[in-house]
């Protein structure tokens, strides 16, 4: 599979992702930990099945410390014991905004309860802002076919800097 649009070649899409880089600049500055922000990123992009974003965030993760038995378990983080309590409410959030078809309700409230106790206002802002933002960044690359591969960690900052 070939990718079908290089957004990269498109003034119009050039602009949107300087905004669109804006937008995740501030999520990665919030005081959401940084490992719970490439988590998230990677679980969703797992859902989705965007391979850009599977290989993007696994090596962002693994260039800032992330163990490769925790990125290996991010797909079944509920049958792993290596992810706290605050990442596994996280990862359930992650999972039920992903999923919104899947589910009437959406966030289910015992998935929120579990994100106020371990998240401040801040941390929960950041939160809800990086699945939206997650899931946009998946259908883009999803809908061009970007594939992964080929990213190298930094690669996204330093093209938008």
């Amino acid at each position: 599979m070939d990718a079908r649009f290089n957004m990269l070649d498109n003034e119009i899409a050039v602009k949107f992702f300087k905004r669109f880089a804006n937008a995740s600049l501030v999520i990665h500055q919030s005081p959401l930990p940084k490992s719970t922000q490439e988590l998230v990123s990677l679980r969703a992009s797992q859902i989705n099945g965007c391979g850009w974003c599977i290989d993007m965030h696994t090596k962002e993760a693994a260039a800032a410390g992330e163990t490769s038995v925790r990125l290996n378990l991010v797909a079944a983080w509920r049958e792993s014991t290596v992810f706290t309590e605050a990442e596994q409410a996280a990862l359930a959030l992650a999972e039920e905004g992903t999923r919104l078809a899947d589910a009437h309700q959406g966030v289910s409230d015992e998935t929120w309860a579990q994100v106020r106790k371990h998240y401040d206002d801040d941390q929960i802002a950041a939160l809800v802002s990086l699945v939206a933002l997650i899931n946009a960044a998946n259908r883009l690359a999803v809908i061009v076919h970007q594939q992964g591969g080929s990213y190298e960690p930094g690669m996204f900052a330093a093209a938008f800097n």
